[in-house]
């Protein structure tokens, strides 16, 4: 039986900058010639959906799919650019732990994202790490982090052709949303300090380890693989 990853994106694997509010801002103002202020609006550890249903009522626009569709034409246009200009880094560590965990024939690599799969695959791209994930849960039509984990669940079982116990399976990702969407599915949980949570704000919700970032990869496989 493989054991399963689920990667969070924004926090655990890159620090895009900004890139992503940045690209949703431009096509705001693109697509309705809107501005901010947008502090007022939490976006970690939630999904894409969610926070762009915010966005819209923050600026009183109806949620409709004609203006959920030109929202989307901009923001997925803005957003290589403003990956591009952002200048994000991949986090200590992933680069080195993806490409040993992708040598082991007895794990599987999976998205676990609040990011838009198109928004998610792009961010991945840019920073050249694309090829590590064969499937994934986004968060292109739940509100819920939970949901989504279901989807990333499902999408894990349909890859592999077969049910998949719980208890091998791993959510890692940097907020308390990912902790919580990982007991939901009963999945066992990495935690990382390299969003904008601290380790004291993440220890109370319970993860299984709890690593100030990925970048002691031995550690991490211990972790992961007993």
């Amino acid at each position: 039986m493989k054991t399963v990853c689920l990667f969070d994106i924004d926090g655990t694997l890159l620090d895009s900058g900004g890139a992503g509010q940045h690209a949703m801002e431009q096509a705001l103002l693109e697509a309705f010639a809107v501005t901010g202020p947008y502090t007022d609006i939490p976006a970690a550890g939630r999904t894409d959906k969610a926070i762009t249903t915010d966005l819209f009522a923050h600026h009183s626009l109806p949620v409709d799919d004609a203006n959920w569709n030109r929202f989307l034409s901009a923001y997925l246009d803005h957003l290589p650019r403003s990956l591009e200009s952002k200048r994000g880094i991949t986090l200590p560590g992933v680069e080195v732990l993806l490409a040993e965990l992708s040598l082991r024939d007895d794990v599987v690599l999976g998205l676990l994202t609040g990011n838009l799969e198109v928004g998610a695959m792009l961010k991945l791209k840019h920073f050249q790490i694309d090829h590590y994930f064969q499937f994934g849960g986004y968060g292109d039509i739940h509100f819920d982090r939970d949901d989504v984990a279901r989807l990333a669940f499902d999408a894990a079982s349909r890859h592999l052709q077969q049910a998949i116990p719980p208890d091998r399976v791993w959510v890692i990702g940097d907020t308390p949303a990912d902790v919580r969407c990982g007991r939901a599915i009963g999945a066992r949980v990495i935690a990382v300090g390299t969003g904008i949570h601290r380790l004291d704000e993440l220890a109370p919700c319970g993860p299984d380890h709890l690593f100030a970032s990925l970048a002691d990869v031995d550690a991490v496989l211990q972790a992961l693989l007993p």
